[in-house]
This record gives structure tokens, C-alpha cells and sequence, in this order.
């Protein structure tokens, strides 16, 4: 059997034209790199004096193939392919369209000429995966737009539009014309060699350098790919680049091994399997363009801005005047600051609203594909509204609850339609939020879960599926999560403490720095619709402050107090009364908990709860739990997720870690055989 290779060559016009056609993105696989080696010296060996380097399927090269980190890879390495085009005696110009991304890019500087379609898109996210560019990124880079833009954009795995590129020359000419025609026609012009790696690093401000450096060590909290990053750019400066290039491949094959690469490796590809409806028979595409969003209020403004930023015609639905006009007035004021902090131009903000209609006139549903009900998170207000949804929606269109924790079950039975009933959660700032739960009741049809899938899709979500169980996914592992953090308060941590050590994890904010953003009255509430056994340990320090009216920074008080809008660093003296007080009660002996051990105990009351979702069948795949984490709730990506951060554990001693924390939890604590998280793919 012959094997076609995926870069190919010919001599069009007097021009070499160099094809590489690995679809869907032409991802930088050991055969490509072999292929280009063989196209660059068949070209040597031509009579053309000038070849073209272009990709197929509208894109140059999209990065590496990602599988091959995993693994040592047989055969050159893409520095080797770099070196190959650098030391070609004539001239190679890179045509670039689509994504140009990572070592794309690297290849692309190794040509003697860039020229770009207009919506090309150039980086070098390595960052973003724990590596860092490792086939002279590093080194050719600073060597043509300095080092504190060289930080920038590596450090902070930025995406440059073509012409933000030839402001910085890292292109030569962008055309709106057919890509392979433009760059022919270039090419024809070039006369000689010129390579970036003969370049000086050029001299520039000092403290332009030191704030991009402390930007960056600030921002990625010291990772391992980030820092060795902005050594090994800042080496480009003093070092001779063959030396350079030494040092970052050395790097680049250390971190690839790094546990923090392997993390950001397995969301990657958990982030990918998440989009995927599930694998069964064929179904009938059902079209969204319409959506009609019920509730003006911050949740139902911001999932209707995330619609109109994706091109969806919306009606914003309201049976308060007021409360419509305010809804439109958060809208409008949206968009108004994206045009005035450069995010959006004038027409691009304005083409947005062209597509949003406010209206208090419920007959207007029948016009929606879909339509997301976002109003109170209370059972009976919900079921009023899905009554009067049914009454006026088109029978074809798919209705969405937005809800964090209640049964969507109960609510389609509102309906005459429970096939076409499902749950969106999104999450608050429902425009900047990634995560989207998709809720699966018992009778939604599979038509409607595959149009809501491609619809998160398309609003650039991770669409994770769940079954319809209270508090799905994310909800009901934070649940576990919040009250184990809230056991240790009782037994001896103040809220600073607990938050501190899981912010020193990676997480975003500590739980009662979350509470208290979030609105200590909301969880209160919850509360209230779940009585607890005399069993249940229940930890009523949260109650006593809601009763004091301290819900959190919108009262200027909650587990901390807020000084003009700014939060104090430690808790007060009457708040730990109150945390002394329910000690006391429970005859509970304060004793100093570290921060192992608050971390410990916070991370395995997740792992214990992710096991019983995933025994329970809520979740499909351990891996969506981590999707969940990380973009939900500001679990640190270079950790993984949960269930990746269980995977590094030893099993034996986790398990019984777990089952260490029933002393904490009394007797409602439900142990979960973890073996399920461990034999679970991906």
C-alpha cells in the first residue's frame, strides 16, 4: 500500500506551489513534518527560484497535532523543518489564511515572507496548553517585535487579526483576493533570501519590559510554561539564536511532560468531546434563529446579549414595563461601553441591537425557534410561566428553562409539550460565562437536545449534558463542596483561612468569598425548600448572618465586611462570635486546620460527589465534570478539573481519604466508590 503523503509539490506558473493537506486544520503531524522536508529539498532541486508554502481547506496550519504530546514521536521534530527552510538556498513565502496558530506560525517565520488574507488569525497559545513554543517562537519572536510584545502575546496566548500582524511585521502584505493567487504573484517579486533569525532583538524601554514581565508572573501566578517563557524570551536579547533554540527545545520537551501540561491537554480534549452530541441514530436538524428570552433582569439581559453577540434575532419578553425598559437600558449600555473601550466599532454594535426586539406582547413568542424562560428561581412562578409559554409559543419551538437547581421534569409537566422541554443553565455573567448545562428531562426528545447542543456551539459554550437531578453538575458538586468548607469553620478555620488555601490552589475566589459576591440570601432560600434530617450535620452560621441582614457585599456585610465596596481581609469579631457560637453548640473543640488540610478535605468532598453523579448517571463522562469545574466555578485549568486532579492520587489512599471524611459529614454522608472516576474515558 502506497501512503500519500500530505504535503505536495509542483511548479505552477515559475513558482514552486508546497500544499500541505491534512485535514481538518492541517495540524503539524510527524507525517506533515516529514513531507514538508521532502517538498522544501525537492524545491532546491527544481528550476523554480521562488516557492509558496500554502495550506489547504482555507487554513495554513491550525498548531501541532496535539495527540503527539502525549508520546515520543519517531523522525524529525518541527525545529528540524524550521532549520530546513531557513538553510534553503532560495526564497520560500508562506500563504497564510484561516488559523495560523503555534508552530504554524513558527514555520511561517522560518519563510523569507508573509502575506496574509485579511481574516487570518496568528498567535502562539502554547502557554494555554503548559508548554511553550519549541521550534524558535521564543527566540524569533522578540527578534522582530521586541520582548514585551513578545510576552504579550506568548505569555498571554493572544490571537492577532492579519492586519494587527503587519503593524507588527510579523507579515509582509494582507489581500482580501484568493490567498494562492496573491502570494504567486508576490512571490515572483522576490529577489533574495531574508530570514528573521539574523535579526537584533531591538532596543526598547526598560519598564515597558518589567510591566509586561510583571503582568504576566502576576497573572499566571508563576506557572512553569509562563515563566520559562519570559526567560527564554528575554535570552533571545543576549544569546546567539542557535544557542536560544537549544535552550527552549530543551524546555519544550520538559514541560510537554509536566503534569500541569498533561491538565491542560486532557481539557482540551474534554472541552472538544463536551460539543459532541451524543452518538446515536440520525436525527432531523431543528433550526434556532429566533429566540425569545422571558425575564429582564441581569441573568435574562445577559444570556439575550450572548444571543445577539452570536448574530440571533431575540425578542426580550416582560410583563413589567419598567422592568423592560431597565432590561433594555443594560443592553443598550452593553454596548454602548464596548465601543467606548475599542471592543466593538460603532456599526458592529449597532448591528448587534438591529436584531433585538423588546416587547411586552406575549403573542410575539409564536415567532421564536426557541424560547429561554429566565425569571425567578421558584417552582410555582416557573410552572406559571411554562403554562402561559404553551399557550402562546409556536408548536415547533423548543422550550428552555434557565434554572440552577429545579426539576425540569416538574416544570415541563406545565406543558403540553414535554418533548420539546429542556434546561439551559447558564452561568451569571451569562455573556462571559463559558459553561452552559444542558438539562436532559426524562421526556425531551432527542431532536431537542441535539438543536440545543448546536446552539451552545454556537454561541461558543461548552455545552455539557446532564440529567435532570437537583443542582445537575455544578450546583450539586459545589453543594458538597460549600458544606464541607462550612464544617470547617466549625471545626476551627476562619473563612480567611479556608479561602486563602484554596485561592494558593488555584481557585478564583475562596466559597465564602464567592457567598458573599453571589448574595448570601440566595443560598439562604435554597435552604429554606430543604428540610434536613436530625441526622444531618447542618451548619447554621449562614442563617444567623442572613438574620442579621448581612447578605453578602450588596449589604456591604456577609462573612466579611466591605469598607466603600472594598472587602476586608479578615473576618470581624462578630462574625467569628457567631462561628464560635455554632462551634459551641455542637460541642465541637476548635483546633488549627492547615492549608493541606483544608485543601484536602475541599477537593475530596468534589472527587466523593463527582462519584455518586457519575454512578447516578447525571453526568455522561467524568471528564464534562471538569469542563463544569474549570468554566463554571474557577477551578484552576492547570489543575485539570476534579477528576483529573483525583487521577494523579494514588487510588488506594484517596479512597480512604474519602472515606475519612464521614466523621466531618455524620450520618447523611453517602461514600462513593471512586473506581468509577478511574475506569470512566476520556
Amino acid at each position: 500500500m502506497v501512503l500519500i503523503s500530505p504535503v505536495q509539490g509542483q511548479v505552477k506558473q515559475g513558482v514552486y506551489v508546497i500544499t500541505l493537506d491534512n485535514p481538518p486544520v492541517n495540524a503539524i503531524s510527524i507525517s506533515v513534518r516529514r513531507g514538508l522536508i521532502s517538498a522544501v529539498n525537492d524545491f532546491e532541486q527544481s528550476n523554480a527560484q521562488v516557492a509558496v508554502l500554502v495550506g489547504s481547506n482555507g487554513t495554513f496550519i491550525a498548531g501541532a497535532d496535539i495527540h503527539e504530546f502525549a508520546r515520543t514521536s519517531d523522525g524529525p521534530v518541527l525545529l528540524d523543518v524550521v532549520r530546513v527552510i531557513e538553510n534553503c538556498k532560495k526564497p520560500i513565502v508562506a500563504a497564510l489564511q484561516g488559523a495560523v496558530l503555534g508552530g504554524g506560525l513558527e514555520v511561517a517565520l522560518a519563510c523569507d515572507a508573509r502575506i496574509a488574507h485579511v481574516d487570518t488569525v496568528i498567535g502562539l497559545p502554547e502557554v494555554s496548553l503548559g508548554i511553550i513554543p519549541g521550534a524558535g517562537g521564543t527566540q524569533l519572536l522578540p527578534r522582530r517585535i521586541g520582548i514585551s510584545r513578545a510576552i504579550d502575546i506568548i505569555c498571554g496566548a493572544q490571537r492577532l487579526s492579519a492586519e494587527e500582524a503587519k503593524h507588527l511585521r510579523l507579515v509582509d502584505s494582507v489581500v482580501c483576493s484568493d490567498i494562492l493567487v496573491a502570494a504567486n504573484l508576490f512571490a515572483r517579486n522576490i529577489e533574495h533570501k531574508s530570514s528573521v533569525r539574523d535579526e537584533l532583538v531591538p532596543n526598547e524601554d526598560p519598564a515597558l519590559i518589567d510591566q509586561a514581565i510583571n503582568r504576566y508572573t502576576k497573572l499566571g501566578r508563576c506557572r512553569p510554561a509562563i515563566a520559562k517563557a519570559i526567560d527564554l524570551i528575554q535570552a533571545a536579547a543576549r544569546l546567539p539564536i542557535e544557542e536560544g533554540l537549544v535552550l527552549e527545545s530543551a524546555a519544550f520537551l520538559e514541560l510537554r511532560k509536566s503534569q500541569e501540561a498533561q491538565a491542560l491537554r486532557h481539557l482540551f480534549f474534554a472541552e472538544k468531546t463536551c460539543r459532541k452530541p451524543p452518538q446515536t441514530k440520525e436525527v432531523a436538524p431543528i433550526p434556532i434563529n429566533t429566540v425569545c428570552v422571558i425575564g429582564a433582569g441581569t441573568m435574562g439581559t445577559g444570556i439575550a446579549i450572548c444571543l445577539l453577540d452570536a448574530e440571533f434575532s431575540v425578542m426580550l419578553l416582560e410583563q413589567d414595563k419598567e422592568a423592560l425598559d431597565k432590561g433594555e437600558e443594560r443592553i443598550f449600555s452593553h454596548y454602548q461601553k464596548q465601543v467606548e473601550t475599542g471592543k466593538l466599532s460603532p456599526v458592529e454594535a449597532s448591528k448587534c441591537l438591529s436584531h433585538l426586539l423588546c416587547s411586552l406582547n406575549w403573542e410575539e413568542l409564536a415567532k421564536a425557534d426557541l424560547v429561554i424562560e429566565a425569571v425567578y428561581e421558584d417552582m410555582l412562578v416557573k410552572q406559571d410561566v411554562f403554562k402561559k409559554i404553551d399557550q402562546f409559543a409556536n408548536p415547533n419551538a423548543i422550550l428552555a428553562t434557565n434554572t440552577s437547581y429545579l426539576s425540569v421534569d416538574k416544570i415541563a409537566l406545565a406543558t403540553t409539550r414535554p418533548k420539546r422541554v429542556i434546561g439551559l443553565h447558564f452561568f451569571s455573567p451569562a455573556n462571559v460565562m463559558k459553561l452552559l448545562e444542558i438539562v436532559n428531562a426524562k421526556q425531551t426528545c432527542l431532536e431537542t437536545l441535539h438543536a440545543v447542543i448546536a446552539f451552545g456551539n454556537r454561541l461558543n459554550k461548552y455545552p455539557v449534558v446532564t440529567k435532570d437531578s437537583f443542582g445537575f453538575i455544578g450546583n450539586r458538586i459545589y453543594n458538597a463542596y460549600r458544606t464541607q468548607c462550612e464544617f470547617m469553620l466549625e471545626d476551627g478555620a476562619w473563612p480567611e483561612e479556608v479561602d486563602a488555601a484554596l485561592v494558593d490552589f488555584g481557585m478564583a475566589m475562596g466559597p465564602f468569598t464567592v457567598a458573599d459576591l453571589s448574595g448570601l440570601d440566595i443560598a439562604w432560600r435554597m435552604r429554606k425548600t430543604q428540610r434536613k434530617n436530625q441526622e444531618t450535620r447542618y451548619v447554621d452560621i449562614l442563617d444567623t448572618l442572613c438574620e442579621l441582614g448581612r447578605f453578602g457585599r450588596k449589604t456591604s456585610a456577609g462573612y466579611y465586611d466591605y469598607t466603600n465596596g472594598k472587602k476586608q481581609a479578615n473576618t470581624s469579631e462578630l462574625v467569628r462570635q457567631i462561628i464560635e457560637n455554632a462551634s459551641q453548640r455542637r460541642r465541637i473543640k476548635r483546633r488549627t486546620l492547615n492549608s493541606k488540610h483544608i485543601q484536602n478535605r475541599a477537593l475530596l468532598s468534589m472527587v466523593n460527589e463527582a462519584a455518586l453523579l457519575m454512578r447516578e448517571g447525571v453526568a455522561q463522562r467524568a471528564s464534562d465534570i471538569d469542563v463544569v469545574f474549570v468554566h463554571g466555578y474557577g477551578f484552576p485549568r492547570w489543575q485539570g478539573g476534579p477528576v483529573f486532579w483525583a487521577r494523579q492520587q494514588d487510588r488506594q489512599q484517596l479512597q480512604s481519604d474519602i472515606a475519612g471524611l464521614a466523621e466531618h459529614g455524620g450520618n447523611s454522608f453517602v461514600l462513593a466508590d471512586i473506581s468509577i472516576l478511574f475506569e470512566s474515558s476520556p
